[in-house]
């Protein structure tokens, strides 16, 4: 832990809160920002990569902070990175300005699009292909006759050469202006844009009944299924998206099964995820 200095959290203000960690501010040094991941997951291994990621994203020319070094707040890691001034997430702006949620959805349409479109250093980043299949031989409070249903479908999957963030999703798109930039990077990789399709289908459709969820991206129920129509129209171009909201299902279960692969899970979580495993394989596989 020496080779890391340690900051003193009390000069420190906090800013923001998201599903991994809490943002904090010091008046000293305005152009900085300190993100300290939650305990859960708060290891060298864990935050080293969050940090080599970064740095590695930057390169491929997509917006991203700038990251300046790695630190510690007590006994957790954290990084120190540029801060970008007047951030807010489009998940932010559709809650202060609910009119605005279509124009929002067009946004993260228009830059998922060049996400998607842009190689991806395949000697660094993972493959999510790969991932899925690892993930898939080691996932519980799975059936065998549902694994192997998944895995069949896996398989037919591509092994596409472009970028995949692995948690795409309104709050880790943030404009500073009219400039947007991607935040959160970590799960970052290459793959068949689904996978990040399902991802945020998943948060605006299938979890989006739930107050944690509501509370993360400061949305409602309502406003997050609306923001998922919007984006689909874009994406696709036409009003009637049933298809690809099938296919996006699809890849929803897939996710739940990758989670295996990013993090640790509880009991209770295990049990959560096999649960809605059942339920989107019911309703997009039989």
């Amino acid at each position: 832990m020496s080779e890391y200095k340690n900051i003193d959290l009390s000069s420190w203000t906090q800013v923001g809160q998201g599903g991994n960690g809490i943002t904090y501010e010091n008046p000293s040094q305005p152009d900085l920002i300190l993100k300290v991941d939650r305990k859960q997951i708060n290891t060298l291994e864990f935050v080293k990569h969050e940090f080599d990621v970064s740095k590695a994203v930057e390169k491929l020319g997509l917006p991203t902070p700038k990251m300046h070094e790695m630190v510690r707040v007590g006994n957790l890691y954290a990084t120190i990175t540029e801060r970008i001034k007047d951030k807010r997430s489009l998940s932010r702006i559709c809650h202060d300005e609910p009119q605005r949620i279509e124009e929002m959805a067009q946004i993260m349409c228009s830059n998922g699009k060049i996400l998607f479109s842009t190689q991806c250093d395949t000697d660094f980043f993972p493959s999510r292909k790969e991932q899925l299949m690892r993930a898939l031989d080691k996932v519980q409070f799975v059936s065998r006759k549902n694994r192997r249903i998944l895995k069949d479908f896996a398989r037919t999957i591509q092994d596409i050469k472009t970028c995949s963030h692995g948690d795409f999703n309104m709050g880790n798109l943030v404009l500073s202006g009219d400039r947007p930039i991607w935040i959160d990077l970590d799960r970052f990789g290459y793959g068949d844009p689904m996978f990040d399709l399902g991802h945020l289908y998943q948060i605006c459709n299938v979890y989006s009944p739930m107050k944690q969820v509501q509370d993360i991206f400061h949305m409602t129920e309502q406003q997050l299924r609306l923001f998922w129509d919007a984006f689909a129209k874009a994406y696709t171009g036409h009003d009637d998206h049933a298809e690809f909201d099938s296919q996006a299902g699809r890849f929803a279960c897939l996710d739940m099964i990758l989670r295996y692969e990013f993090q640790k899970c509880s009991l209770p979580e295990k049990m959560f995820f096999g649960v809605y495993i059942r339920r989107l394989i019911k309703s997009f596989y039989l």
